[in-house]
């Protein structure tokens, strides 16, 4: 942890001093970083655990499965960072010959990851693994939302790297602002559209590449060609996991009209089965993170009917698994992210109809489409456009590693996991080598006489 006296400028100075070395260049030293990072949170695993408990009241479970499960990432870098990092060779033109072309992989140099609260250990976790792949040295933002958890991150990158290698800046508004007034050689955001407009204005100011993790309204989608029960089993576990706050969340369901009824049956059954007959008392069901969004969440409760579900505790920040029919398209729970436990029902007739819905909405960062279909499935992947699609599942296309994850448009800039990671916090710097052994004189001035040569070789 960087201490307060110390202002960005003088951090970041400190990380270019040490970056200019050149010690991160070099692929052993990336290895032991993340061997270390791997190592220093299982030693802290425990810690991590409290802190998340304490944000969020997040199961153990939730918190080894969405958290601490990061570390399969690492080994995921580990076991291919010798093949990332190396050079490529790729064809060369018989005109350039005898020569040879290469990418080279490079680190951008000090590199700033701000990370949201949703998931605050992960989301930290998880770019800074492709940052230190890369070999780049790192300036860490955690959310102050989450404050027990980032003291925790603090502590850990404290006792884990040099701070002149990966820092840890805490603190509101004032220090990320701070932080955004600094030329950096990437800025890696996760967090909602607004700020990221606020973040990549900040970039733009000193031309600093950024990749920009959003949100938006992830839809689901449900033909009637499906096995409900399971369909029901794998929304309501994406969609109250971490009590709704989670970025690719299900936001609102799109059902065919045939079966709403015995779907939204399913999915109370599963409730039920899920977290008993009052989820409040459930060891298995997070809270809203602070006052500012449960308030926020209680007046969406306001935009339908609600069939299941609704009971709320302001003491405990605790809102009930929530499914609510009767909802337009123009009711406030339909104009913003819910990013919280409720479930919006919407029905369509034909699957046109919720492709128009969809299409009409910023692309969002996930789509899920339910159904054994495959030309439904097929016309669902050409007809809508959205970061990342799941077909008859929920949020499991992030435990992908060889899935780049990302959105596009409202949704987001650019992507990252496994080797998208890596490319994300390097630059792939063009090499062409030449030999002196031929020389064609074709292209040196002067022209006289050369142009039918040209136009035949150009075809």
């Amino acid at each position: 942890m960087i201490t307060q006296e110390l202002a960005a400028q003088e951090i970041l100075q400190q990380q270019r001093q040490f970056f200019s070395t050149g010690k991160t260049k070099d692929i052993a030293f990336r290895l032991t970083q993340l061997k270390n990072l791997k190592q220093a949170i299982l030693d802290n695993k425990d810690e991590i655990i409290d802190a998340l408990k304490a944000d969020f009241n997040k199961p153990i479970f939730e918190s080894y499965l969405t958290e601490i499960g990061v570390i399969k990432e690492i080994d995921y870098a580990i076991k291919n960072l010798k093949n990332w990092s190396k050079p490529k060779k790729v064809a060369t033109p018989l005109e350039q010959l005898p020569g040879s072309a290469f990418i080279y992989p490079e680190p951008l140099g000090v590199v700033l990851i701000i990370s949201p609260w949703n998931y605050p250990f992960y989301l930290v976790i998880s770019p800074l693994v492709g940052a230190i792949a890369a070999g780049n040295c790192v300036i860490i933002k955690p959310s102050e939302i989450s404050h027990h958890t980032s003291g925790v991150i603090a502590k850990i990158m404290q006792k884990t790297f040099q701070s002149d290698y990966i820092s840890v800046v805490e603190g509101g508004v004032e220090a990320s602002q701070q932080l955004l007034q600094q030329k950096f050689d990437h800025i890696f955001f996760t967090g909602g559209t607004a700020i990221g407009k606020i973040v990549m204005e900040a970039a733009a100011k000193n031309l600093t590449p950024v990749t920009l993790e959003l949100g938006g309204k992830s839809p689901c989608i449900i033909d009637s060609d499906i096995n409900i029960e399971t369909t029901a089993r794998r929304i309501v576990w994406g969609k109250f996991l971490n009590a709704g706050q989670t970025c690719i969340a299900p936001d609102y369901l799109l059902v065919n009209q045939t079966i709403k009824k015995p779907l939204v049956d399913s999915i109370k059954n599963c409730l039920e089965e899920f977290y008993g007959d009052d989820p409040e008392k459930s060891p298995d069901f997070g809270r809203i993170i602070n006052q500012k969004q449960f308030n926020r969440l209680v007046e969406l409760l306001k935009s339908g009917e609600i069939i299941v579900g609704g009971k709320t505790n302001s003491e405990t920040r605790y809102i009930a698994p929530t499914l609510i029919d009767k909802v337009s398209l123009d009711t406030p729970i339909m104009q913003e992210e819910i990013f919280g436990p409720i479930l919006p029902v919407l029905e369509y007739e034909k699957l046109e109809e919720a492709i128009a819905i969809v299409n009409n909405q910023p692309k969002p960062l996930a789509l899920y489409f339910f159904s054994k279909n495959q030309e439904y499935q097929q016309k669902i992947l050409q007809t809508t456009s959205s970061g990342g699609v799941c077909i008859n599942d929920t949020v499991m296309q992030i435990a992908v590693t060889e899935l780049p994850f990302g959105g596009v448009g409202n949704s987001g800039i650019g992507s990252y996991h496994g080797k998208a990671s890596f490319d994300t916090f390097s630059h792939r710097k063009s090499v062409l080598k030449k030999s002196f052994l031929l020389d064609f004189k074709i292209r040196y001035a002067p022209y006289l006489g050369k142009l039918d040569l040209l136009k035949k070789f150009i075809g």
